[in-house]
């Protein structure tokens, strides 16, 4: 690592925990992570300060503290229950924040600003960075967030990353639940399907990060979507998983997933959550491939397979259920 003292805002989220796991081993680096929630690991709490990046006199002060020479921001709200934008408030005063605080402090770069796939709908293809499609409030503030950044045009190296849809241990809904139904034999093909996306084993997510920012200078004002080479078509990837238990997984026919999903919009419209939507299920059957081209040029292999990522997840699932 060309970088002494690394920045990492939400540091204790998904990503961010096997980001810091990955560093922390790294001699002669310093680490500080700013986010409102405790590590997940106990080993993390040394690199851990309460700091709500919406606070800019709390964030100026604690990065004049630390001195940063490099920048990950992570800090966002990721769900999709938000109603409105300021639910997401996080995504966008969070980014302006942030920028404000890093010109401030004469901060010299680079950064890596974090938003996401979602800030197009799945199956579109965006005819540039500033093309924009989102489907849901959360991609939304995605959408502003990448906008003050390109809009404040720092003088340090920035680039805009756009993780695709990340697994591996420590993750949440809804890829975690792929991986309980599968392991616990609840989950079901739908027949004939042979739906595939651009997915991505954190561990290769942590270190695509990191070559994005060894190579900054170069890739100035760039937007690079995260994932791993090549398309994961769902039902194959199920039996892979299935393997671990192993069981076979049955296939039904997609009027059974839509009947299932108008029940589930029924009870989302009560207030009551059910694993099946027509929203969730439209997502599930869409083709969404993205082009990573432009991150092969930079790192031909990856460290890691898909299916030592499935090993590796699979050992961290039935590590919590012991």
């Amino acid at each position: 690592m060309t970088h002494e003292r690394i920045l990492i805002t939400g540091g204790s989220g998904f990503i961010g925990t096997n980001l810091i796991e990955h560093l922390s081993n790294k001699m002669g680096l310093a680490l500080a992570s700013f986010d409102l929630v405790q590590p997940k690991l106990l080993s993390q709490r040394h690199f851990w300060q309460a700091i709500d990046v919406r606070d800019g006199i709390g964030l100026v002060n604690a990065i004049k503290s630390f001195r940063p020479d490099a920048v990950i921001h992570l800090a966002a709200r990721t769900d999709l229950d938000g109603r409105h934008l300021d639910d997401y408030s996080s995504n966008t005063d969070g980014v302006a924040r942030l920028l404000d605080a890093l010109d401030v402090t004469g901060f010299s770069g680079p950064a890596l600003f974090t938003s996401s796939m979602y800030v197009c709908r799945p199956g579109y293809r965006p005819l540039s960075d500033t093309d924009y499609q989102p489907h849901t409030i959360y991609g939304e503030s995605k959408v502003i967030g990448e906008q003050l950044v390109r809009n404040a045009t720092p003088n340090y190296p920035w680039i805009i990353t756009r993780p695709t849809s990340i697994w591996g241990p420590w993750f949440g809904v809804p890829y975690v639940d792929f991986f309980k139904m599968v392991l616990s034999r609840r989950y079901i093909h739908i027949a004939n399907d042979a739906t595939s996306k651009t997915y991505g084993y954190v561990g290769n997510t942590v270190a695509q990060m990191l070559a994005i920012l060894e190579n900054a200078d170069n890739l100035k004002g760039r937007t690079l979507y995260l994932g791993d080479w090549g398309p994961t078509v769902i039902r194959e990837w199920g039996n892979e998983i299935a393997a671990f238990v192993p069981y076979r997984v049955p296939s039904v026919p997609k009027f059974f997933f839509t009947a299932l999903a108008r029940l589930g919009d029924v009870l989302q419209r009560r207030g009551i959550r059910f694993p099946m939507t027509s929203f969730r299920l439209q997502n599930m059957t869409t083709n969404n491939v993205h082009d990573l081209s432009p991150l092969q040029e930079l790192m031909d292999t990856l460290p890691f397979t898909r299916e030592q990522g499935n090993a590796l997840t699979v050992q961290w699932l039935r590590g919590l259920a012991e």
